[in-house]
């Protein structure tokens, strides 16, 4: 190379560069964020669905981790839990449900009474798989919450986090957990007490802040 065309060349290169960092620059931004949720409106409707752990047993309705939500974010929770019901069971009860409340962004809690009855790992994924497809496919937001194995040193199953990134969901992995091995937040093994629900209902508000619902 001739030190004639040496200085068109870096000036070509350094060109070039601007060009792709004007194009990355939109996305810097975005980063550790997360996936994101359209925003809602004051009077959109969120939906808990899930099992107990939605319904508030071992708590007054008050208590339960929707109701408290409801009270953090300004929306319409409507509380969707049906104590023992397993994947398979939400999957059938979850159209009418959708129907009948009209919600903007569903959060779906569930698997627990599957693992309680041994249900496989991947039955439990391919139901919360196709809740999570009849929700989006609707054009409703979803949010996941994961819950852990029963046991005595346990998380919730990676299946969770699996089906977030395959959808591209937020999803909230940890307080469950963090919930069920503190003596202080429950009222039985595997049920919240008020302040558990409290602590659910602050985790999850927080996600949906980060996510850019609220």
């Amino acid at each position: 190379m001739s030190a004639d065309n040496a200085v068109p060349e870096s000036r070509g290169m350094r060109l070039l560069c601007a060009l792709l960092l004007s194009l990355l620059l939109p996305f810097a931004g975005c980063g550790g964020k997360g996936p994101q949720v359209p925003k809602l409106g004051a009077n959109d409707v969120i939906l808990a669905f899930g099992d107990s752990l939605t319904h508030g047993t071992g708590a007054k309705e008050e208590e339960s981790y929707p109701a408290v939500l409801a009270q953090l974010t300004g929306r319409q929770v409507v509380r969707a839990g049906v104590p023992g019901e397993v994947t398979v069971q939400g999957l059938a009860r979850l159209p009418s449900v959708i129907e009948e409340y009209g919600p903007r962004l569903v959060i779906v809690c569930l698997g627990g009474n599957d693992m309680l009855r041994k249900v496989s790992d991947a039955e439990i994924a391919r139901n919360l798989r196709a809740i999570i497809k009849e929700i989006k496919g609707r054009g409703i937001a979803v949010v996941l919450v994961g819950v852990p194995k029963p046991a005595l040193i346990t998380s919730a199953p990676e299946f969770y986090a699996g089906l977030a990134k395959e959808f591209g969901i937020p999803y909230e992995g940890k307080v469950v957990t963090s919930v069920l091995y503190s003596p202080d937040m429950k009222s039985d093994a595997i049920h919240p007490n008020a302040k558990g629900y409290r602590r659910m209902a602050e985790a999850i508000a927080d996600l949906l802040k980060k996510a850019g619902a609220l």
